[in-house]
């Protein structure tokens, strides 16, 4: 008769088998337990937002790195001929703006990027620190780079917002007043309501780089609106000193804000290839120059 120990009774084999299978038992449900208390435990000991901060950087250094065989599509990217030159401040442009100029839209966003952890831009050379930019970019760029005073600046924003008339003693022009562009010095220009020394300083200052407006429109260069401003000005730009392409060195012609290096050292090398210059049709093959370069420039050349 079997009695009822025999019903607990186990060979030696079954007690191991029983012994592992305890202790699996065990490891299994530690493991459940100490990742439930990590779970528990993980908002208090990550900070989420700086996750989230850090992945988005994260995203962005993908998108923005180039491995090496992705350099030379970066560089070919950069067209000058579709690129849109005219001066800027990197201090105050936008993306759109650094678009234009044949940037690529990550790299817009990498200059936005250094101007809110880095501040801003102090000198034209500042702008080589962006992180992606080619020599060729770089070269292309610096002579359009115009970094305004902090003075300049704030004049610049009472302007955009609508040329607010300062609540001071200086005298202002009655609206219907006009008066010449390229003949204007800095205290008529301040007498314009909404202009301060700043602006004004930067419109004479342009003047003389340019050798005179040829439209109102260009006041757009230095970051104006033209269309605020036009009321108040008449623009002759009958004395306008000219360039003679056929003469001038590329020192001297890259001294306008309208022709860049490049340009002028083509002008050259052509001149000495094709002789006398007589008409810009004949730099038309250069990819250095646009349809839009032909008519900035257009004003400020001659061929005698």
């Amino acid at each position: 008769m079997t009695g009822w120990k025999d019903f607990f009774y186990f060979s030696k084999t079954e007690r191991q088998g029983i012994l592992v299978l305890v202790v699996l038992i065990i490891i299994v449900y530690s493991i459940s337990a100490l990742s439930r208390h990590f779970k528990e435990d993980e908002p208090d000991l990550i900070d989420k937002n700086r996750l989230e901060e850090e992945y988005t950087q994260f995203l962005s250094s993908l998108e923005e790195a180039n491995p090496p065989g992705d350099r030379n599509r970066t560089s070919r990217s950069f067209s000058k001929s579709e690129a849109e030159l005219f001066p800027f401040d990197p201090n105050t442009a936008d993306s759109a703006a650094f678009v234009r100029l044949g940037l690529p839209a990550w790299m817009a966003r990498n200059i936005l990027r250094y101007r809110s952890k880095q501040g801003k831009f102090r000198r034209p050379e500042d702008f080589r620190k962006i992180y992606g930019l080619t020599d060729l970019q770089y070269r292309t760029l610096l002579p359009y780079i115009h970094i305004a005073k902090e003075t300049e600046r704030k004049d610049s924003i009472q302007l955009f917002t609508g040329l607010k008339e300062r609540k001071d003693t200086l005298f202002k022009y009655p609206a219907g007043t006009i008066i010449g562009l390229n003949e204007a010095d800095t205290a008529e220009l301040k007498k314009i309501p909404g202009i301060g020394s700043g602006i004004a300083r930067m419109i004479v200052n342009y003047r003389r780089q340019l050798g005179g407006f040829h439209r109102i429109e260009q006041l757009e260069d230095i970051h104006l609106k033209a269309e605020v401003l036009r009321p108040w000005f008449s623009v002759d730009a009958r004395s306008i000193p000219r360039i003679n392409v056929n003469k001038a060195s590329v020192q001297r012609m890259m001294s306008h804000p309208y022709i860049n290096f490049y340009q002028a050292k083509v002008i050259v090398e052509h001149r000495k290839k094709k002789g006398k210059i007589n008409s810009l049709k004949e730099l038309s093959l250069y990819e250095e120059f646009s349809s839009v370069d032909f008519e900035r420039i257009n004003p400020y050349i001659c061929f005698e």
